[in-house]
């Protein structure tokens, strides 16, 4: 079957549309028609060749936050049927892996690779996907809102239950509170019962970030963050960096407050931050990674939106001309929350 679609050519050069063939679901794989693609930073990543430049790749369809439905099944898939809604698990990991039976699917030991790097993503009208990576999404979610789950909604799921285990009465500080994971992790966080403050350099975001519940803080420097203003004389029990150069992570493992937790999500190469272990002993600081989300994350999260208790923000949804306007926001830093693609090519502004 031929359809239209961006692909890249060259780990770090641009999208291309063009016409090429999408080939027939193998055994446990699922054609899937594509009805949006999330865009955040983690595709550009991938277009860089950050999470994988092997050129025998090439030439591959990006996007990795994908909603749809199963247009056709292949041999051997009993767990989906045409007509199906899906989202798009990122990790390319098998089902039978220890990891993966106890839940724990990023930390697979079977990790194969990422959707949009290694297999093809969203960022085409079709796309070939092994049927474990599907999994059932609520038919009443829009699309564009929908394509925020499996990554932006799903990962401040995993870091706010499963690694900071935020509870009532943390005080959490969120870096790139802006952001397209930000945006949502603010929610997720007040949600598990934190009170946050929202560290964001550009101010124009502001006034999302109060509306959805938390403190803005402007951290265009980190030697004039000033949390005064969410938690007078206390400091964060929770802090979650979601930029990841030397100056955000220095600063949040200082202002930690005594057993407290810190939170890593970025994986830049070639950026270190001095830890001395003295302090994490008398402090009894916890310093996490966190990474992805389950499978049974991604569906928890689905339902979160579903009931209401997350908003998805999209603020940006553009017809497939127009994705590289987004792809300039991104750089720029002004998107707010997240980008779509709509495969119903309908602009529409969240």
């Amino acid at each position: 079957m031929e359809i239209d679609g961006y692909r890249i050519h060259q780990w770090g050069g641009e999208i291309q549309w063009e016409r090429f063939d999408v080939p027939e679901p193998g055994p446990n794989e699922c054609l899937v028609r594509v009805e949006a693609c999330s865009i955040g930073l983690t595709v550009l990543n991938c277009i860089r060749g950050d999470l994988g430049n092997d050129p025998g790749l090439l030439p591959r369809v990006p996007g990795h936050e994908l909603i749809g439905h199963v247009d056709k099944t292949g041999a051997g898939v009993t767990s989906l049927a045409a007509g199906q809604r899906v989202m798009a698990y990122f990790y390319l990991v098998s089902d039978r892996s220890y990891a993966s039976l106890s839940g724990r699917d990023s930390l697979s030991e079977d990790l194969t690779g990422f959707v949009g790097v290694h297999r093809d993503g969203g960022y085409a009208r079709y796309t070939v996907l092994p049927a474990q990576n599907l999994l059932p999404l609520p038919t009443s979610i829009p699309a564009p809102q929908a394509s925020a789950i499996p990554d932006a909604v799903a990962t401040p799921l995993h870091v706010c239950k499963t690694r900071a285990q935020i509870r009532p009465g943390d005080r959490v500080a969120v870096i790139g509170a802006g952001g397209g994971i930000g945006i949502h992790m603010i929610q997720m966080a007040r949600l598990f019962g934190g009170t946050v403050a929202g560290l964001e350099i550009d101010e124009t975001k502001f006034g999302l970030i109060e509306e959805l519940g938390a403190t803005p803080v402007a951290s265009q420097s980190f030697d004039q963050v000033d949390l005064s203003g969410a938690w007078p004389g206390q400091a964060p029990t929770v802090v979650i960096d979601l930029v990841g150069n030397p100056a955000s992570l220095n600063w949040g493992l200082a202002v930690l407050d005594t057993g407290g937790r810190m939170v890593v999500l970025t994986t830049f190469r070639d950026v270190k931050m001095p830890v001395d272990p003295r302090e994490l002993v008398f402090r009894e600081i916890s310093l996490l990674g966190s990474r992805y989300a389950s499978r049974a994350e991604l569906i928890e999260a689905a339902n979160l939106v579903a009931a209401g208790q997350i908003r998805p923000i999209v603020s940006q949804v553009v017809p497939p001309e127009r994705v590289g306007d987004v792809h300039q926001a991104l750089r720029e830093g002004t998107l707010l929350g997240r980008g779509a693609l709509d495969w119903t090519e309908k602009v529409a502004t969240a």
